[in-house]
C-alpha cells in the first residue's frame, strides 16, 4: 500500500524526529547520545531523578514529558520498539550522583526486558536506583495478574505526580512510595476504530472492519479481551468504559478523581470532548468528584482512531502533586 506520511528515509525517522523535537523546545530539553532526551536545565543533584524508556512513534510520549517537575530523562527506542539495555544504563549513569533514581517501566515485553536488564546492571555498579512498573490497562480484567496488564497512558500522570514529589525534595523511598500509591489507584481502557500503519513499513498493525471497533485493544494493535464489536455511539462507548474503570480505580462515593481522555492520533478533539462529557456525567451521578481532567493527546499511535480513557483516585497528597508547577513541553502547570 502507499504510505502517505511526510518522512524521508524510513530508517532515520527516530533520529530526525528527536532532532526536530529538541530543536523546537530547546529551552526545555536537549538530545544527548542520539537517543536520550534530558532536561535543558538539570535539577540539583540533591534531588531524586526520574528516568523512563520506550519506543518512538507515540509522540508526545514519552519524551514530551521531560522537564521541570516531571521526567529528567527519556531513553528512546526505534518505532514501537524498546531501546536496548546499554542505552538505558547510559542514562542511569548520568544521574548516579543524584539523591537516587526512579526508573519507570511500562509493561510491554521489550521495555520490561531491557529496563530490568539495565536496572540490574546499574545496581551492580552501585547506582542508587529503584524501579516501578506501570500496568494499568484493565482489558484483561480487574483481577488479571500484573504481567497480563499493559502499561498505557497512565505513565504520564504518574510522571507528573512522582516528578513533583522529587522536585519537592522527597527521598528516593518517599518518591517511590508516592508513585506506587498512585499506580495502585489508576486504571486505563482503550478503544480503537482503526489501527495505525507502521511508519517504516507502511503496513497496517492490525485491521478492523469499517463498522467495527474494539474496546481493550492495546496501543500497538494488540487484541482486546472481548474482540471486535459493532461501533457504538459516543455515550454508549463512554458508559461501557467508565463503568468498568470505576471499580478498577477503587473509586467510591465522595472520592476525588482524575479523568483523562487521551486521543490515539486520528480522533478529533470534538469526539474526545463528547466522550469526556458523558464520562464526567456518570462519575458525578455516582457521587465521585472529578477534581482534575484532561482531554488531549498524550500518548498516540500514529493515525490510529480511538482513545484511552484513564481514571484514577486522588488523595490530598497526589492531588497536590498533580497541581504542582511543571514545565515540560507537553505538560505546563503554573
Amino acid at each position: 500500500m502507499v504510505m502517505k506520511k511526510f518522512v524521508n528515509n524510513p530508517d532515520n525517522i527516530t533520529t530526525e524526529l528527536l532532532q526536530g523535537y529538541t530543536l523546537a523546545y530547546s529551552d526545555k530539553v536537549k538530545l544527548v547520545s542520539d537517543r536520550i532526551v534530558v532536561r535543558a536545565n538539570p535539577k540539583p543533584k540533591n534531588k531524586v531523578a526520574l528516568v523512563t524508556l520506550g519506543g518512538s512513534g507515540h509522540e508526545p510520549s514519552l519524551s514530551g514529558f521531560v522537564g521541570e517537575g516531571l521526567l529528567d530523562a527519556s531513553v528512546v527506542g526505534d518505532i514501537f520498539a524498546a531501546p536496548g539495555a546499554p542505552r538505558v544504563l547510559e542514562a542511569l549513569r548520568m544521574f548516579k550522583d543524584y539523591a537516587g533514581i526512579v526508573l519507570v517501566i511500562l509493561n510491554h515485553a521489550g521495555d520490561v526486558l531491557n529496563g530490568d536488564m539495565a536496572y540490574n546492571m546499574a545496581v551492580k555498579e552501585g547506582i542508587n536506583v529503584k524501579k516501578i512498573l506501570t500496568a494499568e490497562d484493565i482489558a484483561a480484567g480487574i483481577d488479571a495478574p500484573l504481567d497480563e496488564r499493559r502499561g498505557l497512558g497512565g505513565c504520564v500522570p504518574l510522571y507528573k505526580i512522582a516528578g513533583a514529589a522529587a522536585e519537592e525534595g522527597k527521598s528516593l523511598d518517599q518518591v517511590l512510595a508516592v508513585a506506587e500509591k498512585f499506580s495502585n489507584s489508576m486504571a486505563t481502557l482503550a478503544v480503537t476504530m482503526k489501527t495505525a500503519t507502521h511508519p517504516q513499513s507502511g503496513q497496517y498493525i492490525s485491521e478492523l472492519a469499517d463498522d467495527e471497533m474494539m474496546i481493550g485493544m492495546g496501543q500497538h494493535g494488540e487484541g482486546g479481551a472481548k474482540g471486535p464489536q459493532k461501533i457504538l455511539t459516543a455515550d454508549q462507548t463512554a458508559e461501557e468504559m467508565v463503568n468498568r474503570l470505576i471499580p478498577a480505580a477503587k473509586l467510591q462515593k465522595n472520592d476525588k478523581a482524575l479523568l483523562i481522555i487521551n486521543g490515539s492520533g486520528a480522533t478529533t478533539l470534538m469526539e474526545m470532548f463528547i466522550v469526556f462529557r458523558k464520562a464526567h456525567q456518570i462519575l458525578t451521578n455516582a457521587g465521585i468528584n472529578v477534581v482534575s481532567g484532561r482531554c488531549e493527546e498524550i500518548l498516540t499511535v500514529q493515525e490510529a482512531a480511538g482513545f484511552q480513557m484513564f481514571l484514577a483516585k486522588l488523595d490530598d497528597e497526589t492531588q497536590k502533586y498533580l497541581n504542582a508547577p511543571s514545565n515540560a513541553p507537553y505538560w505546563i502547570t503554573k
